[in-house]
Order: structure tokens, then C-alpha cells, then sequence
């Protein structure tokens, strides 16, 4: 595998609790706290799954215009993908889950036509390669 580019954050005091995530280049920079749904303050932070619904709608469009290219078209003005990520216990009890679900909007294209491409960028996009194919995590301690 030929690593293309490697993004590096670090989160700190308290993680999701109300601690605070950013990126080593300072272009993303959030507060963090827990949703009133899962028993925290809702303050005005962020959270992981909404940083992760964001980065895979973003993701997954760009993998909807790398298979339109591949397929010699361009996809239309006012394309989009809207992600939701819920956090979900796991069935084996042990710990939580993720479970995102994507909606593309492709304006002009039939209902055929826009499901043969949302397969092609579900097999291009990162994410959802991260998420439907088992990978190996490296843990380290510091």
C-alpha cells in the first residue's frame, strides 16, 4: 500500500467530555461535547459522529465525481450527499457502534442511473471502505 497522505490530529481533556480535537496544521480546531442523547450537557461542541458524518458526505461526493470521470461524464450543479452516523450500542455488548447511512441527490438522473453510480463511489470512496472492509488498527502508547 502507497500511503498518499496522512492527516494528524490529537485530542485532549476529556476526548467527547467536553475536551477539545484538533489537527496538527491547526485547520480544524472543535470543541467537544456529549449529545443530551447519550447523557451530556449538549453544550455547543462538536462530536465525533458529527465530525465523521461530515467528513464522509465530503468523501463520498468526491468518490461520485471520481466514477462519473471514470464513466466520461460530470456530475451536475447541485449534487449532494447528505450523511447521518448514529452511535449505537454493539450486539455483543462490549462497546458501541457507528452506523452511517448516506443519501445522494444527483438533480437529472433517474432513479437506475443514480444507484449505478452511488455503487461505483461506494467502491472508490475511503470511508466506506474503512467501514465495510475489516483493516487492521495500529495502537500505540506514547
Amino acid at each position: 500500500m502507497k500511503i498518499l497522505y496522512t492527516a494528524h490530529a490529537t485530542a485532549t481533556n476529556g476526548g467527547r467530555g467536553g475536551g477539545h480535537s484538533a489537527t496538527d496544521n491547526g485547520k480544524v480546531s472543535v470543541n467537544l461535547s456529549v449529545p443530551k442523547e447519550m447523557g451530556g450537557d449538549g453544550g455547543a461542541g462538536t462530536n465525533p459522529e458529527e465530525l465523521f458524518a461530515t467528513g464522509y458526505a465530503a468523501c463520498f461526493l468526491g468518490a461520485m465525481h471520481v466514477a462519473a470521470g471514470r464513466d466520461k461524464q460530470k456530475l451536475p450543479e447541485g449534487t449532494t450527499v447528505a450523511a447521518k452516523v448514529s452511535f449505537a450500542d454493539r450486539q455483543d455488548g462490549i462497546g458501541f457502534t457507528a452506523v452511517p447511512e448516506l443519501t445522494a441527490h444527483i438533480p437529472g438522473y433517474d432513479k437506475a442511473k443514480a444507484e449505478a453510480l452511488v455503487q461505483k463511489a461506494h467502491a472508490i470512496c475511503p470511508y466506506s471502505n474503512l467501514i465495510t472492509v475489516a483493516h487492521e488498527v495500529k495502537l500505540n502508547v506514547a
